[in-house]
């Protein structure tokens, strides 16, 4: 019998917390969106492994004997993930580098050209995160780095090195009614329809449709996306707004889309991200050195980046053991 190791994720986070609430908040999910997932594994198995009730979400014996078992055939098969993707890594001279969005505009040839000058023979390959996975790869090893426009507590859950500051900003179909404002308050916002990612998404759908400063009011959903060009088609046809890093906006070229400056929507942290538990290679040093010499921001938090010498970033004593880079001076408040 297979069995999707990320129900067995959800399963667990239900047995440790008691409930689905507060499992779902852990796992940055809808309560729906957990309740199904529970309900699915229960139907492969063929049995019933908790006791609903106004309290709360009690394993029933069977559910206890699959808990038993669940933490150490996780954390089996995410080493056994782990060592296949280093070992592939070390042999394969490819760093893997994936990106959400609009990050990938961030980087350009002068970064792989730079890249390359410091690990001869090294190719890097771009890989567009899905935005059915929450960790982009990262925990499976699917990628060696993930290059985020992140929310600040994401440095708190993975090593990473920042590379700067970028204002968010909302996208318009080029006729909406707030499209002629030079800057648009947040407050106007919270009552339009949002083009939304799609629930497995968890917290970067919750990211990029601004819940922490909605203050508990619920987003209007226009549409889901699943990509970043849908996310774009359905704003130009009027489906929804959408919440941008101002990069994106300023290398746009999508017909019909409009993008405004945002007040009472904070910045969005950008790095290049890793999983602590990992030890960075000598080719995942080099490419965080490579962007930090040669990714660029500009605007009320940005500043030039190009140019920093190697000094400025960590040793690979502070790096390979997956400590968080220290923020290089590039302008920011």
């Amino acid at each position: 019998m297979d069995i999707d190791t990320r129900l067995l994720r959800h399963f667990a986070a239900v047995c440790e917390e008691g409930q689905l609430t507060a499992a779902a908040a852990r796992l940055r999910v809808s309560q729906p969106a957990l309740s199904k997932q529970i309900l699915l594994l229960e139907e492969r198995l063929g049995v019933e492994l908790f006791r609903r009730s106004r309290g709360g979400m009690t394993p029933t014996a069977a559910g206890n004997a699959l808990a038993a078992h669940t933490t150490a055939v996780l954390g089996s098969w995410d080493g056994a993930l782990r060592a296949t993707r280093d070992a592939a890594a070390l042999g394969g001279a490819t760093l893997r580098v994936g990106f959400e969005g609009g990050t990938i505009n961030l980087v350009d040839h002068r970064t792989v050209t730079d890249f390359v000058r410091r690990m001869p023979g090294w190719q890097v390959e771009i890989r567009q995160n899905s935005w059915f996975d929450p960790a982009a790869g990262l925990t499976a090893g699917e990628v060696d780095l993930a290059l985020w426009h992140a929310p600040h507590w994401m440095a708190q859950r993975y090593a990473m090195s920042p590379l700067g500051v970028d204002d968010r900003c909302v996208a318009l179909s080029a006729g909406h009614r707030l499209a002629g404002r030079g800057v648009i308050d947040f407050a106007d916002l919270l009552e339009e329809p949002f083009v939304a990612m799609p629930q497995e998404a968890g917290h970067w759908r919750d990211y990029w449709l601004a819940t922490e400063e909605r203050g508990g009011a619920p987003a209007r959903i226009g549409a889901v996306a699943h990509n970043a060009d849908e996310w774009l088609a359905a704003v130009a046809c009027g489906q929804g707004v959408g919440i941008s890093p101002t990069t994106v906006s300023r290398l746009s070229t999508r017909p019909g889309v409009v993008f405004r400056p945002v007040r009472g929507l904070g910045p969005s942290q950008v790095g290049l991200y890793w999983p602590r538990e990992r030890a960075c290679t000598p080719a995942m040093t080099a490419f965080v050195r490579s962007c930090l010499a040669t990714v660029e921001f500009a605007g009320p938090h940005g500043g030039a980046t190009r140019d920093v010498p190697d000094r400025a970033v960590p040793g690979r004593s502070a790096v390979d053991r997956g400590v968080p880079a220290q923020t290089v001076s590039n302008g920011a408040g």
